[in-house]
């Protein structure tokens, strides 16, 4: 009898990287290693990094510190990272961090399996060499699909099912093993991204925006939805290029219908948009198709033109307003959440309260601040006219302040309003909560029930919202909705 190999995946950042996990669980699981939750009861702890800002990698490098002092008092006997950071990093994350037995990039995924029994045996595999990933496809988006197949790309493996309901398991499922029972789940549709934002270092460790294919992302969401998934969230560093590589840049607004139609699915969502790249036909699919929720999670950064433009970036308050109103006259109800940086390097009082102006009259449901910082590797961290720490911590503070106040303002809008509830948790001490069409998960507030004692993890219901806790939505389900298999806000499209 093969002896037990336990592992356990501890997953940072974003969905992005959730979806990475759940591909090297599959990879591991098929191999006969043995998924176990928390780390002190794993052989292996494998931390998935991210390395998009400070805060996160701090975040990282606590959760590696974490994991390696279970070693000794338990069964861990060894750590491993994966993911952004050490994709980013490799050897010289290797060396300031000893505590880590392994350092792997994404091109060590395919053979994850056979790295971890090597470390596992107390071999030692030469950590990942960092390189720039924008390199290693063709600079022609119309090119790069012949050469997919050459590079690692995590979240890509390709999906041959039958058409019709995929098989819960065996050779023909998706590559993936899902680590939770919610019942929502991230659907990759891109990796990379071909944008040269000043102040962002993703696009070179994770590379030059490549597409999935269609038939690929279906199969994958019909493979979820037969394990009880009910939300698909597309993700990508940039979902409005989604197509552009596979020569058609329309492709996403005829994908969504049919993922729309997959059976159990009940809602579809789309992540990371950029404001540049919006076009009217992506509107009304967002606006219109059943099951599609007018969400917009748009990366504005900021509104005053001259820092977008030091950002490399595109628009300005005026024009960002005007999007926002053409997306409510199609869906006045329609939920939009963005990011921005303030401090930016050569920031002004005026440019500061232009970003102010754009916020106020965006009614924006979440809203995420961040002050800026240097990003090695970045063209933002050459620039000269940098503010001082105490210039950005006091604008960050005085942004954020703002932001609390009308997201808290956009929520109270919603008061009296019928909304479509995915239940995500019920708890018999915290009572039940779920999601709302304009909520996202973790990014974005939630909805509290005051009556949901016969709900359950997973259902769809409709409720009326009678109040309100910051950015959270307290409510009330509707008598019948249970049952209900129609939607208040489809019906009104």
């Amino acid at each position: 009898m093969p002896e037990r190999r336990t592992v356990a995946l501890v997953t940072l950042g974003c969905a992005r990287n959730e979806v990475d996990s759940e591909e090297l669980a599959g990879r591991l699981e098929a191999d006969g290693w043995e998924l176990v939750e928390d780390a002190e009861e794993a052989d292996v702890a494998v931390v998935n990094t991210c390395g998009f800002v400070e805060a996160a990698k701090k975040d990282s490098v606590d959760a590696l510190l974490e994991a390696n002092d279970l070693k000794g008092h338990g069964r861990t006997q060894a750590v491993v990272a994966v993911g952004c950071m050490a994709e980013r990093y490799g050897k010289e994350l290797a060396e300031a961090l000893p505590e880590a037995d392994g350092v792997l990039g994404f091109d060590d995924y395919a053979d994850i399996s056979d790295r971890l029994q090597t470390i596992l045996n107390g071999g030692i595999h030469a950590s990942h060499t960092p390189r720039d990933r924008r390199k290693l496809l063709p600079i022609s988006p119309a090119q790069r699909q012949e050469s997919a197949a050459e590079v690692a790309l995590p979240g890509h493996a390709p999906v041959d099912l039958p058409e019709g309901l995929a098989p819960a398991s065996g050779p023909r499922s998706p590559l993936r093993r899902r680590l939770d029972g919610s019942p929502v789940a991230s659907v990759k549709l891109a990796s990379g991204c071909d944008r040269r934002c000043s102040f962002c270092a993703i696009p070179s460790f994770r590379g030059s925006f490549i597409s999935r294919r269609p038939s690929d992302v279906l199969n994958e969401t019909r493979w979820l939805a037969e394990q009880g998934v009910k939300e698909v969230m597309l993700v990508s560093e940039n979902n409005t290029s989604y197509g552009k590589d596979l020569g058609d840049i329309r492709l996403l607004e005829s994908l969504l219908p049919e993922l729309a139609e997959v059976d159990g699915i009940e809602r579809v969502r789309v992540s990371y948009l950029q404001p540049a790249e919006m076009r009217p036909g992506l509107i009304d699919v967002l606006t219109s198709t059943p099951k599609v929720v007018p969400y917009f999670d748009l990366s504005f950064q900021h509104s005053a033109p001259a820092v977008l433009r030091s950002m490399r970036r595109f628009g300005d308050t005026d024009r960002f307003l005007e999007l926002l109103d053409t997306i409510r006259g199609k869906a006045p109800e329609a939920g939009v959440r963005s990011n921005f940086i303030v401090g930016f390097p050569g920031e002004t009082e005026d440019d500061l309260a232009e970003l102010e102006r754009f916020l106020n009259g965006a009614r924006l449901d979440a809203i995420g601040v961040f002050g800026y910082s240097d990003e090695e590797g970045t063209e933002a961290a050459t620039y000269e006219n940098k503010l001082s720490e105490d210039v950005v911590s006091e604008r960050l503070a005085r942004v954020s302040r703002l932001a609390e106040e009308l997201v808290s303002q956009r929520a109270e809008e919603r008061v009296g309003q019928t909304v479509r509830v995915l239940v995500e948790s019920v708890d018999g001490d915290e009572g039940a909560y779920g999601r709302a069409a304009h909520q996202a998960p973790e990014t974005d507030g939630q909805v509290l029930f005051t009556n949901g004692q016969e709900l359950s993890v997973g259902l769809m219901v409709e409720a009326k919202v009678v109040g309100t806790e910051g950015v959270d939505l307290v409510a009330e389900v509707l008598p019948g909705s249970l049952a209900s298999p129609t939607c208040t806000e489809e019906a009104a499209r």
